[in-house]
């Protein structure tokens, strides 16, 4: 009878520590609550309930990482598309995280959808595809605003993929390509404008002084005399034979 009561009593004893005794990582805080009202926030470390007077949520402090679902939105330029992203929050306060706010990652998670689809449906493709730091930013700040009453700070929002249709993919791939040549065509309009320029001050320079021209007839034929395969046919100036003609009149003289 001696044996069967000490096992009863100590049965008794193992439920009440482990109604009593509670281990909070340093990446968690308790929430206790002593008959239903709020008494404060404990942790880290080993913790002491009052057994069936007190109960504890325990809410983690760390980061989490949160993907919001694929949107299909409408850009104020009347473009379907398709965004999704990426949300980095936090718990700073554990006791609004629990009190104000049920299941304070779900509703977080809501949130960023309702407002993706707000900020896309309020800028233009262009805004979407070329300054997406814009939209992270308005987003970060939009979100947080909404979460603060729950405790939690949204430290980060990346716009992660834009799907565009496959008509406008074409189009903006048309319309890529005609920029290309627009470019390559002012590019070699200049490069031409150029070499005019050059050419004229190179005839100015040769206009001047008779004697250049013959000297660059002369290295002309020097780089042509290396090609044995072909017959050239070259012009000889009369100004270069001028001199050779009076010496020869002069002699027959």
């Amino acid at each position: 009878m001696d044996l069967i009561l000490i096992f009863a009593i100590a049965i008794f004893v193992i439920i009440i520590l482990a109604a009593a005794i509670r281990i909070v990582n340093e990446y968690e805080r308790g929430v206790v609550f002593r008959l239903g009202r709020y008494v404060g926030v404990r942790g880290p470390g080993l913790i002491f309930l009052i057994p069936f007077i007190e109960r504890m949520v325990k809410v983690d402090l760390r980061v989490v990482t949160m993907d919001v679902p694929t949107q299909e939105c409408i850009t104020m330029d009347t473009v379907t598309v398709k965004v999704d992203a990426v949300v980095y929050f936090r718990v700073m306060k554990p006791e609004d995280a629990v009190l104000n706010v049920e299941q304070y990652i779900r509703a977080t998670s809501l949130l960023s959808q309702t407002t993706l689809r707000n900020v896309v449906g309020q800028s233009e493709l262009e805004d979407l595809l070329a300054h997406r730091d814009k939209i992270n930013e308005k987003l970060q700040s939009l979100i947080d605003e909404g979460t603060e009453p729950w405790g939690i700070k949204v430290s980060m929002v990346e716009v992660r993929d834009v799907e565009l249709p496959d008509t406008m993919q074409r189009a903006m791939a048309a319309q890529a390509e005609a920029e290309r040549e627009r470019r390559a065509k002012i590019v070699h309009a200049e490069g031409e404008f150029q070499a005019a320029e050059k050419l004229a001050q190179a005839a100015k320079v040769i206009s001047s002084q008779p004697s250049a021209m013959q000297l660059r007839y002369l290295q002309t034929l020097t780089t042509i005399s290396t090609e044995r395969t072909n017959t050239i046919v070259f012009p000889l100036p009369i100004d270069l034979l001028g001199p050779l003609l009076g010496k020869l009149g002069q002699s027959k003289k």
